[in-house]
């Protein structure tokens, strides 16, 4: 009987988790300016948008990096003056340690100065996107 309780106890415990992940994966959540160091060109290897940066960590077996890099690309089409740098985590072991990047993907967004502004870790989700872009480079034009 005790084993039905331990089985029983770990079936819980697992949805309880999925549930927890299911809610806070995919979401950006604002971060302080001060709060993390600034990126510039050089160290990214691709040019800022003059506007935002979508700075995707991600590695070349995750699936859903390949779905977060098709969305990215997609919101970056439509708003020229955002740009998508995509990061390989296993070949800048460096920016990953520096930025506590535990997962992929994880996306950062970046004001036109390079400043860390944003953070999605998980699956990014397009309404999420988009409402941080527009908070923080202003609603696109109609």
């Amino acid at each position: 009987m005790t084993g039905v309780w331990i089985v029983l106890a770990a079936v819980v415990l697992a949805l309880a988790f999925g549930g927890y992940r299911r809610l806070t994966d995919g979401r950006a959540k604002a971060v302080a300016a001060d709060a993390e160091p600034r990126l510039d060109a050089d160290r990214l290897g691709g040019s800022l948008g003059s506007e935002a940066t979508f700075v995707q960590f991600s590695s070349e077996v995750c699936a859903p990096c390949r779905a977060t890099r098709k969305l990215l690309t997609e919101v970056t089409a439509a708003r020229p003056s955002v740009t998508h740098i995509d990061i390989d985590a296993e070949h800048r072991l460096d920016l990953v340690e520096e930025f506590g990047v535990t997962r992929t993907p994880t996306v950062l967004l970046l004001d036109a100065a390079g400043t860390v502004r944003h953070r999605i870790v998980g699956a990014a989700r397009r309404p999420d996107v988009l409402d941080a872009l527009d908070r923080l480079a202003g609603p696109r034009a109609a």
